[in-house]
């Protein structure tokens, strides 16, 4: 049963005016969890105990059924955010006639052990000059919103407590219960600072003993925050024009790590829609190989190499066991814990960002066969082995494994990168997949002397090539398409030269790079493919894919036109929000779509910085 709706804007209204658009957020984290912070001081998603926990707060989801905590100036005022420079502690400013205050968000880092049940979201407000009154409502909402609890204040510290789990609020000003809320009114003088600390106590637990956070121990919280994320940062070896960009991205993807078992999620969010209104809303707080695959790129890049290290493991724990003989030896996604099942269900008592439903937890798409998962796969096992540390021969027998399986099956159609829900079919992307798969495990296997079956894998592998350029490319179009004998384009093409499948200034890469520039291509902007005439069977539109726009950059690097590429990679810059972040998706006026922040988009960004930078000297 849900709650009653919350907030001063109640029920109805027009949607827009009750949720804060996508961008304006920031995300902190404690590599376990994350948060939403709006630039209005209130956090208004955040999921407890892990990334794909039910959430606490969801108001971004449901404005009035959601769940918030607000925090902000009592008094008109103007605000503005950052992040505390190179970590992921996040401030919010707050500009007033009477006075300025910032509230520093963040989420200690107990340890990167695979232990640990504590989570704390810490707010520290501080009134920098003059004087400002706050006020604060703390109005959480179990379950997705569709769990009951109570709330119990006791002296400075308030219990809410549902039957699957129990939080613990602590704040050294006076707190109120309102019902099943808190709230909570203060003013600040220059110099004083208030500290609200909510803790996770476990599920449904009678015995909650809230902990104190008094004003001393948030500052050595705060400080041991900073210092984790800087110690972490300093080990990046990118020292490029975009530095600040690179290594926001950077605290970003690491952010979405979830340390107990090494994943990366593709984003901290579910049911961000594509399009406002229409019914491309999908849960992405899990582990895409594919995805996670490029992170370990990225990372390696960078010189991370513990985090590329952590997610082989993880790998190779999915990888045991036989190949299936149909589906393949992997999933397409696991849950961070690396469970098999993540069943799709819908929220109907929720009405989703700005009125954009359904609101969707798990994920269908894990049942689909895309095989081009292990050609991203098989790529970063080779650059770990490369960059990293050598392969254990166990894991070089799962590789192995894998390539037999594909000599066998790549020849099928699937459902492709985009995750069409509209049957399978034989998508270029694929083939060109499995041809990167089979092409690095023979290296690896050569480099290393490493046992393989390589007359049976240079076979399938050049079989593969021939396929592509004979059918893979429309003479009528002048380009590499999206389908074996069709003639629709698809910027997941762009992947040739960066795959080293084709020679960047071979002509027929060239032509095809003229051609998407043409048809998919605006303001630097790339959109996947026109869904008019290539139905993936959903309905509405959607906007440009960040991730296409990158590999845009990263194409047109390579082929040699480095001002077009600088530019288009300056363009791109302009687009993310007031903190470097990015979505999925950027709509015609310039605004973020879809799940946010999205780990996609930020490792292709350290890509094509990388190589732009290199390309320009």
């Amino acid at each position: 049963m849900a709650f009653e709706p919350i907030g001063p804007g109640g029920a109805g209204g027009e949607p827009s005016s009750r949720y804060l658009p996508v961008a304006e957020h920031g995300l902190i984290g404690d590599l376990r969890t994350a948060a939403l912070v709006g630039t209005d001081g209130t956090v208004d998603w955040y999921c407890c105990p892990r990334f794909d926990s039910p959430s606490v707060f969801g108001a971004i989801l449901d404005a009035d059924r959601g769940g918030r905590f607000e925090l902000a100036a009592d008094t008109p005022a103007r605000t503005r955010q950052f992040y505390f420079p190179d970590t992921n502690v996040l401030i919010t400013r707050f500009f007033a006639a009477d006075g300025v205050a910032e509230i520093q968000d963040f989420m200690p880092v107990v340890d990167e052990a695979r232990q640990g049940g504590r989570h704390r979201l810490i707010r520290r407000v501080i009134c920098v000059r003059g004087t400002l009154p706050f006020r604060a409502r703390v109005a959480p909402r179990f379950g997705y919103g569709a769990d009951r609890h109570t709330a119990e204040l006791r002296d400075h510290a308030a219990v809410f407590r549902s039957p699957s789990l129990t939080l613990a609020l602590t704040s050294t000003v006076p707190m109120e219960c309102d019902g099943q809320d808190v709230t909570s009114r203060f003013k600040l003088l220059e110099g004083e600072s208030a500290v609200f600390a909510l803790d996770h106590s476990g599920a449904g637990d009678e015995d909650c003993v809230p902990r104190d956070c008094p004003q001393s121990e948030a500052e050595d919280e705060f400080e041991s925050t900073v210092r984790f994320w800087r110690t972490w940062l300093h080990q990046s070896k990118y020292h490029g024009r975009w530095r600040e960009m690179v290594h926001r991205s950077a605290l970003l993807l690491k952010l979405l790590t979830y340390a107990p078992t090494g994943a990366f999620v593709a984003a901290p969010t579910t049911s961000l829609p594509e399009g406002i209104g229409g019914e491309r809303n999908w849960d992405y707080r899990y582990v895409w190989v594919r995805d996670a695959a490029f992170c370990v790129y990225a990372m390696l890049r960078l010189g991370f190499t513990d985090e590329a290290a952590a997610f082989m493991t993880f790998l190779a724990e999915r990888g045991k066991g036989a190949p299936h003989p149909a589906e393949g030896p992997l999933q397409i996604m696991y849950g961070i814990d690396g469970r098999s099942e993540l069943p799709e269900t819908e929220l109907p008592h929720l009405e989703g960002y700005m009125g954009s439903a359904p609101v969707r937890i798990g994920n269908a798409a894990t049942g689909q066969l895309q095989l081009d998962i292990y050609g991203a796969l098989i790529d970063s096992v080779y650059l770990y082995d490369k960059w990293g540390s050598p392969i254990s021969s166990a894991h070089w027998d799962q590789v192995a494994s894998m390539v037999d399986w594909l000599c066998d099956h790549w020849d099928q159609p699937d459902e492709g990168i985009w995750e069409s829900r509209s049957g399978r079919r034989d998508f270029v992307y694929a083939r060109l997949m499995c041809w990167v798969a089979i092409e690095r495990a023979i290296r690896l296997a050569n480099r290393r002397g490493l046992p393989a079956d390589l007359t049976r894998w240079q076979r399938n592998r050049d079989e593969i090539y021939r396929q592509i350029m004979r059918r893979g490319w429309s003479a009528e179009r002048g380009a590499f398409v999206q389908q074996l004998d069709g003639d629709v384009l698809d910027a997941s093409v762009l992947m040739m030269p960066l795959a080293k499948f084709v020679s960047p200034n071979d002509p027929k890469w060239l032509a095809t790079l003229d051609a998407l520039s043409s048809d998919l291509v605006s303001d630097s902007l790339v959109y996947r493919y026109d869904p008019g005439v290539s139905p993936d069977g959903l309905r509405g539109t959607e906007g440009t894919f960040s991730i296409c726009s990158f590999w845009y950059v990263e194409a047109l690097t390579r082929a040699g036109r480095t001002e077009q590429a600088r530019l288009a990679f300056e363009k791109m810059l302009t687009y993310a929000n007031h903190v470097g972040l990015y979505a999925e998706e950027i709509g015609r006026t310039g605004e973020q779509l879809g799940n946010f922040p999205q780990a996609f988009t930020h490792l292709s960004l350290i890509s094509a910085a990388f190589n732009l930078d290199r390309a320009l000297g």
